[in-house]
């Protein structure tokens, strides 16, 4: 069979886990310590007949796709089951097509009906992305292929109609260029509450679970050299906080790598830019501002794209994340000066394909000027992580954040049995330690060779069904 085949969606039904974590992760003015983590269970069919499951996973985030402090986080879990619910709907009724074509088909009713019922465009895409991943999960485990041959080869159909810019740009032969590393660096993460040494744990307040709990012991037991810092749109605290994590990071790493998280926490530019100049001002944060790569959207959303960011972009790339609600977003990020857009599977792994065609279209027109990240949103050991590594892997990124394996104690949700599998099909991501299957990090990397060796996108092990609750309405 060659080209992209065409699929129904037969059945989606769609699961829930609880993840308690064992540290609280403070992102902005959010503090997580737990979520449910939902999963989508698909079956599709063939224009010949066959049928074939497919799978997806993403943790339920509170105070990141709606920041709005009028929802409770459990409103916010509603939110994300009612854009599933909606995206279901819309699957479910579209006529076949390729994988692909079956997104891009439904997309303007599903977000239309998310809007309707008041849901903005992150949640939606949350929705959409997670059918998504599933039906492209079942689409290669029925064909017997990886994800990376069916993006390479196109067997899911992609195509530049709903990026009108892309418009004569030879997609496939960029898909043809895409290759997975056998390695991606781990870039850890330092949320606002994460203690830096031993002394900022007050007596009697550490874990000794058996895991590191500071950035010190992370970079210990880890080897990291990639960091993410979050950042609270408080200027002396946040000065205070960098100078604190600048005298670890300079005296336990040799050459590391730093992007700074505003989550949104500043009003304007003019704020991110004076945090900025006081980074430079100061002689304690000399080799930390030498070492960042990129600022993550430090506006808020509703004025990201109101003004240009020119002024701090000049100086530092500047992505857009949160504002990245559809697939327009990109090109009007870029109109105002950000260079730069965030991968996550959360937000479409379709979306990140077409945005990183952007890129290299836009790289050949103007010179290595535009680049794209991968982020976490504490994705969890197992479907979740593998397919977000995978995508990440495949849109070129030789770092991604990592921190779910940080803030949850590895596989804990899981049974025995699930977990065994996972180690079996993975052994080069994934230890066995404390009785609990938990990623592996050696010098700051994770060894992902395992996902191109199971057919569909990136899982290999289907989860335990029975150890799960369905989804309410």
């Amino acid at each position: 069979m060659t080209g992209a085949p065409r699929l129904t969606l037969v059945t989606a039904s769609f699961h829930e886990r609880p993840v308690r974590l064992r540290l609280p992760f403070r992102f902005g003015a959010a503090t997580l310590t737990q979520a449910p983590q939902a999963f989508a269970r698909v079956r599709i069919r063939l224009e010949d007949g066959r049928e074939g499951e497919g799978v997806s996973a993403d943790l339920m985030v509170p105070k990141w796709f709606d920041k709005s402090p009028a929802l409770s986080n459990d409103d916010n879990f509603d939110q994300l089951r009612s854009a599933l619910a909606t995206a279901r709907r819309h699957q479910l009724a579209a006529p076949a097509d390729t994988a692909f074509g079956l997104s891009a088909t439904v997309e303007p009713a599903h977000r239309a009906d998310c809007t309707a019922a008041g849901l903005n465009g992150l949640v939606a895409s949350f929705g959409l992305s997670m059918l998504d991943r599933a039906i492209i999960d079942a689409l290669g485990r029925l064909l017997g292929e990886d994800v990376f041959t069916l993006v390479r080869a196109n067997r899911l159909g992609i195509h530049t109609a709903p990026a009108r810019d892309l418009a004569g740009f030879a997609l496939n032969e960029f898909l043809q260029s895409l290759h997975p590393a056998p390695t991606i660096a781990a870039r850890h993460t330092v949320g606002l509450l994460d203690a830096l040494t031993a002394s900022d744990i007050a007596d009697g307040q550490r874990l000794d679970d058996g895991l590191p709990e500071t950035l010190e012991e992370v970079i210990a037991a880890y080897g990291h050299t990639y960091f993410k810092l979050k950042v609270s749109g408080q200027l002396e605290a946040d000065l205070d906080r960098l100078r604190g994590i600048a005298n670890v990071l300079d005296t336990r790493v040799g050459r590391y790598f730093v992007t700074l998280d505003g989550n949104e926490q500043f009003e304007n530019v003019d704020g991110i830019v004076e945090l900025w100049r006081r980074i430079g001002e100061d002689q304690r944060l000399a080799r930390l501002q030498a070492s960042i790569i990129l600022v993550e959207q430090p506006i808020g959303r509703a004025q990201a794209l109101a003004r240009p960011v020119h002024a701090l972009s000049r100086e530092v790339p500047v992505e857009i994340d949160e504002s990245d609600a559809d697939l327009d977003v990109f090109p009007q990020a870029r109109a105002l000066g950000y260079r730069g857009v965030s991968a996550k599977s959360c937000k479409g792994f379709y979306r990140a394909l077409l945005n990183r065609a952007r890129i290299a279209k836009w790289n050949a027109e103007e010179g290595e000027h535009y680049a794209m990240s991968a982020e976490d949103l504490t994705t969890q050991a197992g479907i979740a992580v593998q397919q977000d590594l995978a995508l990440a892997t495949l849109v070129g990124a030789t770092h991604v954040e990592r921190n779910g394996h940080h803030y949850v104690d590895g596989m804990a949700g899981a049974p025995e049995a699930e977990q065994r599998q996972f180690l079996a099909a993975h052994p080069d991501l994934y230890h066995r330690d404390g009785g609990r299957a938990r990623i592996t990090i050696r010098n700051g990397e994770l060894a992902i060779v395992s996902l191109a060796h199971v057919s569909g996108l990136a899982a290999g092990v289907m989860p335990d069904w029975d150890a799960m609750a369905d989804m309410r309405p």
